[in-house]
């Protein structure tokens, strides 16, 4: 089964196509973001995931005015393979977090319970600049389709409410995104 959908920045013009398909060995992601932030950049990201949604591997590939690259993260049990390069650092994180798209908030928000907050330490991608640092991260319930996005690590103090669909895929990202239809 796949499924397409679209994202524009609230914050800056941007917009974001992402194609997700879902089979029996898991789900495979595959997304363009095209932004005019830090001089313009178009942003390519794969995801293999497993059938519980978490990453087994991913790829980012930017081409812009101030970068220009290819980034590799890849799970080696406990932790993380970048560009094939082990990362203590990395150790435990349990998810990438993107910085240019809500798709990789999708992953913990699918598994956490529905009553209860849920805190995890990340692998976050900084998109434009494709370097990748352990950042900390905690969801809490909302109701029914809502949750709080509290970061406590690399953006610490940052907050925002997401609206989801009923796939747990962000429909409202306060602050960033929004889910647009194609006319």
């Amino acid at each position: 089964m796949s499924t397409v959908v679209y994202w524009r920045r609230t914050d800056v013009e941007g917009l974001e196509r992402l194609e997700l398909t879902t089979g029996p060995g898991g789900v495979t992601a595959s997304g363009t973001v095209v932004c005019l932030e830090d001089g313009g950049f178009r942003l390519d990201h794969t995801w293999s995931l497993d059938a519980d949604w978490r990453t087994l591997r991913m790829e980012v590939a930017v081409r812009g005015t101030h970068a220009e690259g290819v980034l590799r993260l890849d799970r080696a049990g406990d932790g993380w393979l970048v560009d094939g390069v082990p990362r203590p650092d990395l150790d435990g994180a349990e998810e990438p977090d993107l910085s240019v798209t809500p798709f990789c908030n999708s992953l913990p928000i699918r598994r956490m319970l529905a009553d209860a907050s849920a805190t995890l330490d990340t692998a976050f991608i900084d998109g434009p600049a494709l370097t990748v640092a352990r950042s900390r991260q905690r969801y809490e319930p909302l109701g029914p389709g809502r949750v709080r996005y509290v970061d406590l690590g690399l953006s610490e103090g940052f907050e925002a409410d997401l609206t989801l669909d009923d796939a747990g895929l962000v429909v409202r990202y306060e602050h960033l995104f929004e889910r647009v239809e194609p006319v």
